[in-house]
This record gives structure tokens, C-alpha cells and sequence, in this order.
């Protein structure tokens, strides 16, 4: 076991030792991206491990050390370490945690401090939890964000970001079964092996929509087009929304989930306005302004990727931003923001009228502008199909996906209708 060193304030810190010998684990956010995450901490030098598991079982050991108040996704993820921790998988003297922190005002932001209680609670106070953020929130001896490493998961996102894009437009169309997610394991592996080429961004991205536009497929117009929204963790999380993709997807649906790029953009620019509006943070203003300059720049390539192809692409950000204005101000900028709002509409634009609105009960922000907006929505585009889903301890499965299927039988009728007209 290596020495246990603690800072000023008695932090327990990840040291140098620690990352030569110790296991890290990760709780699974958004499954391609998250993939080439593990892969590139490895290569770095780490030992990161993915946590996949599922099931009540979670929900029940985060219930033992969270407060049912506490937000959602903090009671999975703490559920999800401990009952890792408490599995015999891991030797729990060699085993870290790590958590991400964006440093906003979300309630995510205190997670690491929910997990160290929780941890101290069933005594493994020996667990060092690392925060992955930006902001230089809390800073370990033995873990940095070096430019290669920083470098490599930027590069990942954008590629995640692309194939998770196409692949929802591929899966429930294609003639073999399985096909499109062992395409989706040959490129995991691929982008690992070249390294996450940024300079070959342009190049490997056509490659991969030429990949997957390869995969037979047969066009099935009564295909309901589905979109989904909400607090990023219960969003894009199979462990969150209890597979909420999987299960549109056997009930016939096509998917459409907007990327994290979206809202690394979102991030950049709300420090931008918040300058503009305020006439504060300066020195964050002209970080953020790059931020949100290369993630625009990175979003233009998907879309030049896939222009041509039978496949869609994202909204520019700034038309989305755009076409949101006459809802909800660019200044509403915690959780998730006006960026959910403009999603919404944004799908709406698209002709995909059916959207789910997955949010975590007690997430306040998500529901003034997610689930507050549907109403106006509704007013605006008499033939949006939103359904706002709770996702918390108290919450079944079967009663959410009793609430999908109604939207689901009203997205029916109204194609019916459609054709009659």
C-alpha cells in the first residue's frame, strides 16, 4: 500500500506512487466517448477502469450514503464507486476514484466532497478521489493534465461526437444485427491506434461516415424520430436513464442525441457572456473565447464530414443560439442553460417533433428550462411531442416507459394523420 499523504486542508492526495500501482475508476457518462477516455488514460500512463455496471442495486448503495435529496446522477455515481469498492474486484488499498468537476454552479461541482463522505461513512477514508476539471479546482502530485494528454481527449470527443452522430442513424436501420456496434469496436480500437491524430481529423472523419454509410441498411419512413434532451449526465447515461436509447430503439424509434461538443461550446460561451452582460472576468473572457472558437471549428468539420451523405449533421451552434432568443435569454446559464432549451427547438426545426425531456427530480435548473419550457414550445409548434421523464430513487422503470409509450402512440397518430392530409 503506498503512504497516504494528505495537503493543508487534509485532503487525501493521489501521489506519483499511486499512480504507477493503483486501479483508477470512472463512472460511464456517455458510452463511446468515455471508451476512448479509458483508452487514452491508459496510454498515459494510467490505470483506468470504466465502470459499466447497472441495475437497482446502484440506486440502493447510493441511497446508503446520499441523501435522497441529493442531486440524481451524485447518488449513481456514488453508488455505482461503492459498490465497485464493495465487489472483491478491486483491492480497496490500490483502488482510486475519479470524479469530474466543471466548477459551475451545478450541484455537480460538490460531488468529490458527496463521494469522500460517503467513502469515510464505510470506512475506505484510504480511497484518494481525483477531480478531472479545467479550473484548477483541486491539484494531485500524481495526476496532471499534460498538453499530449489534454491534446488526445479533446481529439477523442469530437471523433465520439461523430460516431455516436452517425451510428444513431445507422443501428435501427441496419439489414445484420450488430453491425453498426462492432463498427463502432473497430474504430474505438482504430483511433487508438493512430493516436488520435488531430492533423488527420478531416481525413479519418470522411473515412468514418464512408464506414458507416457502408453497412447494409433498409429505409424504413415509419421510423418515429426521436429526440432526447436533459441534465448531461441522465441524458447521455444507460445508468442514468435506465437505457433509455435502447429501449426507444427496440420500440422502433430512431434516436437523435446532440452531441458534448454542443455544450463545450455552451461552456465557452457563457463565460463570454457573462463578460459582455456583466463586464467581469476578463482574463476568463479570452479563454473562453478560444474555447468556444476551436469547438465551433471542430463541430464545422462534422458537419463538412457528413455533408453529401445520406447522414445529417449538427446545427451550428450559433444558429441554434439564434433561433432560441425569442424564448429564453443567452444569460440563463446554470445546468444546462438555454442550450436545452435551444435543443428543442433546434429538433423541432429538424422535423423531429417527438422529443424526451429526461431530467433528474430536484435538478431546479433542468426544470425551469426543460421541462418550464414545454408549455411555450407547445404554443409556438402546435406538432412538438415532448414528454418530460423523472429519473430518481423513487421513480420505476416501468411507469417511465409507460409515459414514452403514450408520447410514443401520439407520434403514431399524428404520422397517420400526416398521411391523410
Amino acid at each position: 500500500m503506498a503512504e497516504l499523504i494528505y495537503n493543508e486542508q487534509g485532503r487525501l492526495l493521489f501521489t506519483e506512487e499511486m499512480r504507477r500501482e493503483y486501479t483508477i475508476l470512472i463512472p460511464n457518462m456517455l458510452p463511446i466517448h468515455f471508451r476512448l477516455l479509458e483508452r487514452i488514460f491508459n496510454n498515459h500512463g494510467y490505470r483506468m477502469k470504466l465502470l459499466t455496471t447497472t441495475g437497482r442495486r446502484i440506486v440502493d448503495e447510493g441511497l446508503r450514503y446520499v441523501h435522497n435529496d441529493t442531486c440524481y446522477p451524485a447518488l449513481l455515481c456514488i453508488g455505482q464507486f461503492i459498490d465497485a469498492l464493495k465487489s472483491g474486484q478491486y483491492d480497496v488499498n490500490k483502488t482510486a476514484l475519479m470524479m469530474i468537476q466543471s466548477g459551475g454552479g451545478c450541484r455537480a461541482s460538490n460531488y468529490i466532497h458527496l463521494i469522500r463522505k460517503a467513502l469515510k461513512k464505510c470506512g475506505m477514508e484510504q480511497v484518494p478521489v481525483i477531480s478531472l476539471n479545467l479550473a484548477s479546482l483541486e491539484k494531485n502530485p500524481g495526476f496532471h493534465l499534460t498538453p499530449a494528454l489534454l491534446a488526445d481527449l479533446i481529439t477523442a470527443v469530437c471523433y465520439a461526437d461523430l460516431i455516436m452522430l452517425i451510428s444513431n442513424q445507422v443501428r435501427p436501420y441496419e439489414n445484420n444485427k450488430g453491425d453498426c456496434d462492432r463498427l463502432i469496436d473497430k474504430w474505438v480500437d482504430k483511433l487508438v491506434e493512430i493516436n488520435f491524430n488531430f492533423g488527420a481529423f478531416d481525413k479519418v472523419s470522411k473515412e468514418i461516415v464512408e464506414d458507416f454509410g457502408n453497412i447494409p441498411y433498409t429505409p424504413d419512413p415509419e421510423k418515429i424520430k426521436v429526440g432526447i434532451v436533459g441534465e448531461i449526465f441522465i441524458k447521455y447515461s444507460p445508468l442514468g436513464n435506465n437505457e433509455l436509447q435502447k429501449f426507444l430503439e427496440s420500440e422502433g424509434c430512431e434516436v437523435y442525441c446532440p452531441g458534448l461538443i454542443d455544450f463545450l461550446i455552451f461552456m465557452g460561451d457563457h463565460h463570454v457572456v457573462e463578460t459582455e452582460l456583466y463586464h467581469v472576468k476578463y482574463k476568463k473572457y479570452i479563454a473562453s473565447t478560444a474555447v468556444k472558437g476551436f469547438f465551433k471549428m471542430m463541430q464545422n468539420k462534422i458537419i463538412k464530414a457528413v455533408k453529401g451523405t445520406r447522414f445529417f449533421g449538427p446545427t451550428p451552434f450559433e444558429k441554434a443560439k439564434k433561433d432560441v432568443e425569442p424564448y429564453i435569454s443567452p444569460a440563463n446559464k446554470m445546468g444546462e442553460g438555454w442550450l436545452l432549451t435551444a435543443e428543442m427547438v433546434d429538433m423541432i426545426h429538424m422535423g423531429i417533433n417527438n422529443i424526451v425531456c429526461a431530467q433528474p427530480f430536484g435538478c431546479l435548473p433542468n426544470h425551469i428550462i426543460g421541462k418550464g419550457m414545454i408549455r411555450k414550445l407547445r404554443e409556438t409548434f402546435p406538432q412538438s411531442n415532448i414528454v418530460p421523464i423523472d429519473y430518481d430513487p423513487g421513480a420505476t422503470r416501468v411507469n417511465q416507459e409507460n409515459r414514452i409509450k403514450l408520447m410514443l402512440s401520439t407520434a403514431k397518430q399524428q404520422m397517420a394523420d400526416n398521411k391523410k392530409q
